[in-house]
């Protein structure tokens, strides 16, 4: 029997969503936009679909837009904001030093174009100073884009009051969202935000589609042209299916959040508690606010692929770190940037957890882990040096 704790990079599919996708395949096989009784039918699912996304963020179903995926909103989301910015002479954008890659690529080609880009610090416990944001506002700034929750560390960011501050500057604010939605509770009017992405795969709907949330006064670039699906901002026949059963993942874990933060907060701290044993360890990012199911960690003396080959081995799915990464030889930026050596940063493991993971799993994960991080250091002969007091412990 396996034990899955990597809902981080993708989680299963709900029997809620999943029935809803199959109900709609075979039923509401009608174009959207055809106007003959088939396809109005399919109409009038996908506009359902939209009102019950839009109620369960806090907007109006007219400011949600269907996507491919959290990355795609987020590049639709920086580069609107970006060419409506630049069409008023303002061309620099405000993030942080530990975003998601489809944040960081997007403005890192903004720049290539022009843009100048602010990476803020997110400091030892991952978290955004607002003050440190407000004074990095300046007369041209023209964006605002930071992570609700990070997708490696699951540190929570102050999300309203940066929200408030960026209203009161008037500079436009984006979030991805994809780690915090069906997770913790999202309202786009009390925080303020201006555009806001996610993805149905992580909180148990199907892969491949997400929602951009563009507040019905600011503009958006298209980025695919075709059709005039989406309002003439995304063409493409809609993936009726998917948006349906994203629809229904999202009101499931907005329904169940409550509890489902409870047992996973309380299956969290069990593995937080018994990972720390292990010496020279050390948790990735603030203690308290961060998602229910996150923990990261990292080992001084290993390297964090064979942990997992060797993890993978015992039945354990995890990750080191953001699986859109996992091909990559470098260390975490997201580590980097909260101040990890390089050295450090190599030996990390994210185990993330959901309300179906049990106690039991979770001892079976530290008994696993303790066994074979000893193992490999056993093996290392930087373990040796650093045990012998050639090296000095960093952790």
């Amino acid at each position: 029997m396996r034990i899955y704790a990597d809902n981080a990079a993708t989680t299963k599919i709900s029997k809620r969503a999943a029935e809803a996708m199959t109900v709609c395949m075979e039923d509401l096989f009608g174009n959207p936009s055809s106007l003959h009784a088939d396809g109005q039918k399919a109409a009038e699912a996908l506009k359902a679909a939209r009102e019950s996304i839009a109620a369960n963020i806090g907007c109006t179903e007219k400011e949600i837009y269907f996507t491919s995926g959290g990355s795609e909103s987020d590049n639709q989301a920086i580069i609107s904001a970006a060419m409506y910015g630049k069409a008023r002479g303002k061309r620099h954008i405000i993030t942080t030093a530990f975003e998601h890659h489809a944040v960081l690529h997007t403005v890192r080609k903004l720049e290539k174009e022009g843009f100048e880009v602010t990476y803020l610090d997110v400091h030892g416990n991952g978290i955004v100073n607002p003050a440190e944001l407000e004074a990095a506002i300046r007369e041209d700034t023209a964006l605002v884009t930071v992570m609700y929750a990070n997708n490696e560390i699951g540190t929570i960011q102050p999300i309203d009051k940066i929200g408030e501050i960026c209203s009161r500057r008037k500079v436009l604010f984006h979030t991805d969202a994809v780690q915090a939605a069906g997770h913790i509770d999202i309202d786009v009017e009390r925080s303020k935000v201006d555009y806001l992405s996610l993805s149905a795969h992580k909180f148990h709907g199907p892969r491949g589609i997400g929602v951009l949330y563009a507040r019905k006064r600011n503009q958006l670039f298209t980025l695919i042209e075709g059709g005039a699906q989406e309002r003439s901002r995304r063409a493409g026949t809609e993936n009726l299916p998917a948006i349906v059963g994203m629809a229904a993942a999202l009101e499931e874990a907005c329904e169940k959040m409550r509890d489902n933060s409870i047992k996973a907060t309380s299956l969290r701290n069990r593995l937080i508690d018994g990972l720390l044993k292990i010496p020279h360890t050390v948790l990735n990012g603030d203690t308290a606010h961060r998602l229910p199911g996150n923990v990261n960690v990292c080992f001084e003396g290993i390297e964090g692929e064979s942990l997992l080959l060797l993890l993978d081995m015992k039945g354990i799915s995890a990750s080191s770190g953001s699986a859109c990464t996992s091909g990559s030889l470098d260390p975490s930026h997201v580590l980097l940037a909260i101040g990890r050596p390089h050295e450090i940063a190599h030996g990390s493991l994210r185990l993330t957890l959901d309300e179906s993971n049990t106690e039991s799993e979770i001892d079976t994960i530290i008994s696993s882990v303790t066994e074979v991080v000893d193992r490999l250091r056993k093996m290392s002969p930087v373990w040796d040096d650093l045990e012998k007091g050639i090296k000095k412990h960093v952790i």
